[in-house]
């Protein structure tokens, strides 16, 4: 069955706009503010071979990794009609720890095999492990939290009572986690309906071709895009701080060769997998490298399994961008996809100098703080992804305090943080001066200061505090970054990567990275 160029438009919208709905649904039932305020989460629509067809603009990094735990979810468990699978291993397409997938699949009446999958992914505030918030700097994934295989979370319609049990016994905060489960399991359901209703108004085989439909066209214009490329290899370097352990500067390095509308993505050459968290699997260079690649296009190409089609990639395994269990990675999702992302970007513009801007903050400057709170008599963890400056490129400065490439998140809003918990917002504001300077200038990153007002653990994974945010085009770097930890008003620095416990007014300052500049100032 053909579609024209109308109707597949129209599908497509159709689609994603049914992922969209999903994240509306969780979004608003959801218990916990990282979910609710910051909407660290990301929906999607998956054919019956569990290959992605449509997802909601919500964040990169989830969305280009999802995939791998659908296939893991379909591959290891028999999933029947009102079943849901729930997964976190990052050696099964996950991404981090408190990063839980969850998988339903979409059967239509009378059918005995799933038309369709509806998955999401929701960063959990906490999942245990060594500290509270689960993003602690660690050595193995067995400090990080609890590690779930594929499993079933609901059968037939109701809760597998067992395994939400076991879930739940591991965290730290057990009824903001189930409320969190629970608006998971709502979104999905709400796609299912939706994907249903389209069904019956369009017709079976109708949504089935436009499913495949997409992913060609996808393909094609990804091919498309690649031919307007000058055929080559084009080389980049990068290099992540530390791993909080003695490992500093570590390379990541890619080779992209572009030609007859294919490319091959290989990172060959980038440093062993490290003793700390910043280990990135398999997943998340996948993602990386399906972000980056969607970005260089020069016109909208659907984000669906067709736009991989034609790219290789090539991860050496046991490597800092495919690392094995039981390496930690906690940071490898946050931070070094950021790097991936960087190192991909200075390759290509070398190809494409016209679609590349200057590097961006480069990290997503991870703060989790929790302890006991003794004003609501109850255990808290809070998790938050800092903004920082965006890379200026060709004609046009970059954004100032905006989180950048694989996050996709928001802030939480000052009201809505000293409301939850035990602390208070005392600065918060753009970081003037940070970004690179230029024809066009980077963005400034930003500070924000946060008083414990009781005794808390708190934990740091950031980047770009030794090794700045590199310009493009004779622009100038950004800023690095700093961490400062405030105890009776004298200001002392923190690591980039680490544990500390705070006491009841004490302070944590994060001041992130600005973005680089593009092209040579005037004057």
């Amino acid at each position: 069955m053909r579609l024209d160029a109308v109707a597949l438009a129209v599908m497509n919208n159709r689609l994603a706009e049914i992922a969209e709905e999903m994240g509306v649904v969780l979004g608003q039932t959801a218990y916990s503010p990282n979910i609710k305020e910051r909407h660290d989460f990301s929906c999607a629509l998956f054919d019956a071979r569990g290959e992605l067809v449509a997802q909601a603009a919500h964040i990169p990094v989830h969305l280009g990794s999802t995939p791998l735990s659908v296939r893991a979810a379909i591959d290891r468990l028999e999933l029947a009609p009102g079943d849901i699978a729930a997964l976190n291993d990052p050696f099964a397409g996950g991404t981090h720890l408190p990063d839980l997938t969850m998988v339903a699949p979409i059967f239509l009446v009378g059918e005995r095999k799933p038309f369709a999958f509806a998955a999401n992914r929701a960063h959990h505030a906490d999942i245990g492990g060594m500290s509270p918030g689960s993003m602690a700097l660690s050595t193995e994934i067995y400090q990080e939290g609890f590690r779930l295989p594929p499993v079933k979370m609901v059968v037939g319609g109701k809760p597998a009572r067992d395994v939400f049990a076991l879930f739940l016994a591991n965290t730290r905060v057990s009824e903001e986690r189930e409320g969190d489960l629970r608006a998971q399991i709502a979104a999905l359901g709400a796609g299912a309906d939706r994907l249903r209703a389209l069904v019956k108004t369009v017709g079976r085989r109708e949504v089935a071709a436009a499913m495949d439909a997409l992913k060609e066209y996808a393909a094609r214009l990804m091919s498309a895009s690649l031919r307007k490329i000058k055929a080559g290899v084009y080389r980049a370097r990068d290099y992540l701080d530390d791993d909080g352990f003695g490992a500093v500067k570590i390379p990541i390095e890619v080779s992209v060769r572009i030609g007859n509308g294919h490319a091959i993505v290989d990172f060959t050459g980038s440093a062993p997998q490290v003793r700390g968290s910043v280990n990135a699997n398999y997943a998340i260079t996948l993602s990386a490298t399906f972000y980056v690649m969607k970005c260089i296009a020069d016109e909208e190409v659907p984000a669906n399994q067709g736009l991989m089609r034609p790219i290789n990639m090539i991860a050496p395994p046991g490597s800092i961008v495919n690392a094995l269990a039981p390496a930690a990675v906690a940071g490898g999702n946050v931070e070094t996809s950021q790097r991936i992302v960087d190192v991909l970007f200075r390759a290509l513009a070398k190809a494409a100098p016209e679609r590349i801007a200057a590097a961006s903050s480069g990290s997503m400057s991870n703060l989790t703080v929790g302890g006991f709170d003794r004003f609501r008599n109850r255990h808290f963890t809070y998790y938050e992804t800092i903004a920082g400056g965006a890379g200026a490129g060709p004609g046009h400065p970059g954004a100032s305090g905006i989180h950048t490439h694989m996050t996709n998140t928001l802030n939480t809003p000052v009201e809505a943080l000293e409301a939850y918990y035990p602390m208070r917002i005392t600065e918060y504001r753009i970081r003037r001066g940070s970004g690179g300077r230029g024809a066009a200038r980077g963005g400034d990153g930003l500070v924000r200061e946060l008083e414990c007002l009781v005794e808390s653990q708190v934990s740091l994974l950031t980047e770009r505090r030794t090794i700045k945010p590199w310009g493009l085009a004779g622009g100038g770097d950004g800023a690095t970054g700093a961490n400062f930890l405030v105890r009776r008003g004298r200001r002392s620095k923190l690591p980039g990567k680490t544990n500390a416990t705070l006491g009841a007014g004490d302070r944590v300052r994060v001041e992130t990275p600005g973005g680089g500049g593009w092209g040579r100032a005037r004057g």
